[in-house]
């Protein structure tokens, strides 16, 4: 497949103009990649409409503690719904910094809180680690809600990326420990496919290549690599995904996860999982933050609005006593 012919002309010419990664994807080449990464967001620009308090909470069974920021629109006031949010990176590399612009636009036009968490990376922390971290931070935001001015019936997950793939790994995880409710799952590109065994996991496409996906799942995994991956690694692997709350899954046609997120989405439907999968021809991996003023990218993020407003509507019908 010639992808250079397929993308959309603004994502294109976005692309070009993106300063090439030398290093590659190996252990040696990570440090360097980190700091792109942090690079990059540093220079973002963020309004005064949104107060960001950062507070470290515990981790789960003994592990460190865990840091989440909390993003809340300036002057609201009364419980409001909450979306908590994974950030991205491969599972290697990212900060929770990376939800900042995203909650300055979401938490003021939603009227809602945002929370960010700053999950421990592989390979220094391989699965389950980095899950667990979500976990433990989601169990403090609900298990604090009141005094953070937020409705405990109205907390969502949300993640892009390998912040999706952990999202995707989470509600699996909170449906069976049964601990608490979410009322959705905001699952942008998730990483969820470990095998590389579909036929868009073999494209050689921008942004997230077959390379980096290998790299970013062997560090993931660490010793299971070979071995029996468990479903809350790789959410694909799930043999029953009922239960579940509602989800949008939003990904570009020129994603290596484009296979996987598809079936993903058509899976939860059959489980009586109400899923909706939007698909936007000419878009690459990532291409909403690439370059947000695209035409392709206003309408993911349009669209994404719309549905986060009415998934943070809903309330959990039955909240678990704590």
């Amino acid at each position: 497949m010639n992808v250079d012919a397929l993308l959309d002309p603004e994502i294109a010419e976005a692309l070009r103009a993106l300063p090439a990664f030398e290093g590659g994807y190996t252990a040696e080449s990570l440090p360097a990649l980190r700091a792109r990464s942090a690079a990059r967001m540093a220079g973002i620009q963020l309004s005064d409409a949104v107060e960001r308090t950062d507070v470290s909470v515990p981790g789960r069974d003994g592990a460190p503690e865990v840091l989440l920021r909390i993003h809340r629109p300036k002057g609201a006031a009364g419980p409001l719904p909450c979306v908590y949010s994974i950030h991205g990176g491969g599972y290697i590399s990212g900060s929770y910094a990376a939800d900042d612009l995203r909650f300055d636009r979401w938490c003021p036009e939603l009227n809602c809180v945002g929370v960010s968490v700053e999950y421990r990376l592989a390979p220094e922390t391989p699965y389950p680690g980095p899950l667990e971290d979500c976990y433990a931070g989601l169990d403090w935001i609900q298990a604090h809600a009141v005094e953070l001015g937020i409705d405990p019936a109205r907390i969502g997950i949300s993640g892009a990326s390998a912040g999706g793939g952990l999202a995707a790994a989470l509600a699996l995880l909170v449906r069976d420990r049964a601990e608490f409710q979410i009322t959705f799952q905001l699952l942008l590109y998730p990483m969820i496919d470990d095998s590389h065994t579909n036929h868009s996991s073999s494209w050689e496409v921008p942004i997230w290549s077959p390379t980096a996906n290998r790299f970013g799942w062997d560090s993931y995994l660490g010793p299971l690599r070979d071995g029996d991956v468990p479903a809350y690694a790789a959410p694909t692997r799930a043999t029953n995904l009922e239960g579940l709350p509602p989800a949008l899954i939003l990904v570009g046609a020129l994603d290596g996860f484009l296979d996987e997120d598809i079936d993903y989405a058509r899976r939860l439907n059959h489980a009586g999982v109400p899923c909706e999968l939007q698909v936007y021809p000419g878009a690459p991996h990532g291409f909403d933050g690439l370059l947000p003023g695209a035409a392709v990218s206003r309408r993911a993020r349009q669209r994404t609005l719309e549905w986060l407003r009415d998934a943070l509507e809903f309330r959990a019908l039955a909240p678990v006593e704590r």
